[in-house]
């Protein structure tokens, strides 16, 4: 979390508005608005003040509280729909049999439907990733332990992920074309 979002969550967490830390801090409403906009930035002895004001620590204000990052992580939207994807691709393959038995050209509509709903959640995991900046499980366990996050992304090999992501794809296409015969071969049995 950002500075600009900690103080705009402590200070609706004490129910103050806007005008009301700004009479607190003596500054002005704007001055706190430009704050959580991210337009501006509090100097040290504001944030000193603000510190005090929420009772939280100064590391902890500016830092962001790692409690709340590790459960935005894990119960995130990223689960959802990574979930979504898993699904309605599986659910693609399997339709595949199936759906041969539909007439004309009819038997390519139902799997590509499932498959464009499955890469709808796909989108949408790595939008998430991307907004967040969360790229690898070492760089968040980085984050939480108050180590250099860049020092650990220095450390990534480049070439490694890449083979990684392709052997991960190769897998699933071969994993996919599996069930998509054992589906037609059901089918055509029956």
């Amino acid at each position: 979390m950002n500075l600009s979002k900690q103080i705009k969550k402590y200070r609706a967490t004490l129910a103050l508005s806007q005008e009301e830390l700004s009479e607190k801090l003596f500054v002005s409403r704007q001055t706190i608005s430009n704050w959580e906009n991210g337009h501006s930035y509090p100097d040290i002895h504001n944030l000193l003040l603000l510190s005090a004001l929420f009772d939280v620590s100064l590391d902890e204000l500016v830092k962001g509280d790692v409690e709340t990052m590790k459960d935005w992580v894990s119960h995130s939207e990223m689960d959802k729909y990574t979930k979504v994807m898993i699904v309605f691709i599986v659910l693609a393959m399997l339709s595949i049999g199936p759906s041969l038995l539909l007439p004309g050209y009819w038997f390519f509509l139902p799997p590509f439907i499932l498959w464009l709903v499955g890469m709808y959640g796909a989108i949408k995991v790595e939008k998430i990733k991307k907004s967040e900046d969360v790229q690898t499980y070492k760089e968040i366990i980085a984050f939480m332990e108050n180590k250099d996050i860049e020092a650990v992304r220095k450390k990534r090999n480049k070439r490694k992920d890449k083979q990684d992501k392709r052997l991960i794809v190769l897998v699933f296409c071969l994993v996919a074309g599996i069930i998509a015969l054992l589906s037609i071969w059901l089918f055509t049995i029956v």
